[in-house]
């Protein structure tokens, strides 16, 4: 059967990588005060559909025994944000605002699988919503958390010297500079501004006459698109274009804000970039865009930012800030250079079995050393002990503990029969005795240690 492409699978020591990045994402969320949501896989289309330009990636999903002419009335959630405001709406009694929230789940997209791009995989979501009024500090504080999120993973798994620029832009700046400038479709000129990245300037500028500006117009846009500082002074360089607007105040003011408050961490830098526009249309003011040095063919592994009028009721709105890692993207290029786990299985401990009328007490000595936490199995069959060994080396795990009780069999050497409960280190080959209810593997080897690739600088250094 042939593999379907753009829905990725695991092996077992990549799941295992995958999943000390998860846990460190939660771990990290919840430092901060976030709580977990989990919502459903399905959403209405037409819920779907007026949520930004995406209609051609939606899976749509319809029973199997439904009639032919039975409209598609469902589709698997693109995205993690809409359902989320959904949600909001929906518990909006039940819920104590501003509502702080991390989710870390699956969603699909229709479209074309590519390096970095599935059609299936996994999000981690933040998001801060309030009740009518969201305070500009919550933009700071959701860019901040996902910095030191991303910095950790970095850590975990990326390559040394690897670091992440997370890009920040507000679109009342683009907005306001645009009015500024007497655009009349601000809209459709950020479309066109957001492919910087992957277009010359000069297309850009051609693209933009085809919008309707002039030359004069065109080219004061790409100038502003080309504005990225590391600090406040893109305030400086925006107001040297000599375009004014009260949206462009307002937007200037937020994005100062944010830039000069996000502390950069180790791995995480943070940039203002006004290139930066986020092609979703619910979003108002901050925007977000993260790329990582050395992966930049992945485009934005992070993105996210506020959006003021994404969810709403008969009595209330809730505004919110928001960012989202594409985990599925981030680890598929980590994976590919080589990052993976010590081990394929989580357990450090192999007891050996002498023989089947032994295996209770087998059974006991693994039951010991899981009661404080060495995960630990139990050799599937009574084979000669070399077998039993080699069974563990296969595994990757890195100890062998004999029981006590362990009787010399028809076939085995008198070696092989042990009197006292010994461990063997197989990679050393070092024996010694054990007592299960106090002997512990070292830190390092309890559990499975991610392993990172070398670079090329680390290979000339090595001896």
């Amino acid at each position: 059967m042939s593999r379907l492409s753009g829905f990725p699978e695991h092996t077992p020591a990549e799941r295992i990588v995958e999943l000390a990045v998860l846990d460190h994402l939660r771990a990290t969320f919840e430092l901060h005060g976030f709580g977990s949501v989990e919502t459903r896989a399905v959403e209405p289309l037409d819920v779907l559909l007026r949520k930004g330009e995406i209609d051609k990636e939606v899976y749509v999903v319809k029973r199997l025994q439904g009639a032919d002419d039975e409209a598609a009335s469902l589709a698997l959630h693109f995205d993690l944000t809409v359902p989320f405001a959904r949600y909001v709406v929906e518990n909006a009694s039940r819920l104590e605002f501003p509502f702080r929230r991390y989710q870390i789940q699956k969603v699909w997209r229709g479209e074309r699988p590519q390096q970095g791009r599935f059609r299936e995989f996994t999000q981690a979501d933040i998001d801060i919503v309030a009740r009518d009024v969201l305070r500009p500090h919550f933009d700071v504080e959701i860019a901040q958390v996902m910095a030191e999120a991303l910095d950790g993973v970095i850590a975990l798994v990326g390559t040394d010297g690897a670091q992440a620029t997370l890009q920040v832009s507000n679109r009342k700046v683009l907005e306001g500079f645009y009015l500024g400038l007497g655009v009349a479709d601000p809209t459709a000129v950020m479309q066109v501004v957001d492919k910087l990245d992957k277009l010359p300037g000069e297309k850009i500028v051609a693209l933009l006459l085809e919008q309707g500006l002039d030359q004069a117009q065109a080219e004061s846009c790409l100038a502003l698109a080309e504005i990225a500082t590391p600090d406040t002074s893109f305030v400086e360089r925006v107001r040297a274009l000599g375009v004014e607007h009260p949206l462009l105040d307002e937007g200037l003011a937020e994005l100062a804000q944010v830039v000069g408050s996000v502390r950069a961490t180790e791995r995480v830098v943070v940039l203002a970039d006004l290139r930066i526009a986020r092609g979703l249309d619910y979003y108002t003011g901050t925007v977000f865009e993260t790329r990582l040095s050395g992966y930049e063919q992945l485009g934005s592994i992070c993105s996210g930012g506020r959006y003021d009028q994404l969810a709403a009721d008969n009595r209330s709105t809730y505004p919110g800030v928001g960012i989202s890692l594409g985990v599925s993207r981030l680890l598929a290029a980590l994976l590919a250079d080589g990052v993976t786990a010590s081990r394929t299985v989580p357990s450090a401990v192999l007891v050996a079995v002498s023989d089947e009328d032994t295996r209770a007490e087998a059974d006991a000595v693994a039951h010991a050393l899981r009661s404080r936490g060495i995960p630990t199995e139990v050799a599937p069959a009574a084979a000669k002990f070399g077998k039993q060994i080699r069974h563990a080396e296969r595994r990757g795990i890195p100890y062998v503990f004999f029981p006590a009780d362990s009787r010399p069999r028809p076939g085995s050497t008198p070696a092989e029969g042990v009197t006292s409960h010994t461990v063997k280190d197989i990679r050393s080959g070092e024996q010694v005795e054990a007592d299960p209810a106090t002997w512990t593997p070292a830190p390092d080897e309890l559990r499975p240690q991610i392993v990172r690739p070398i670079t090329p600088n680390q290979q000339e250094s090595t001896p």
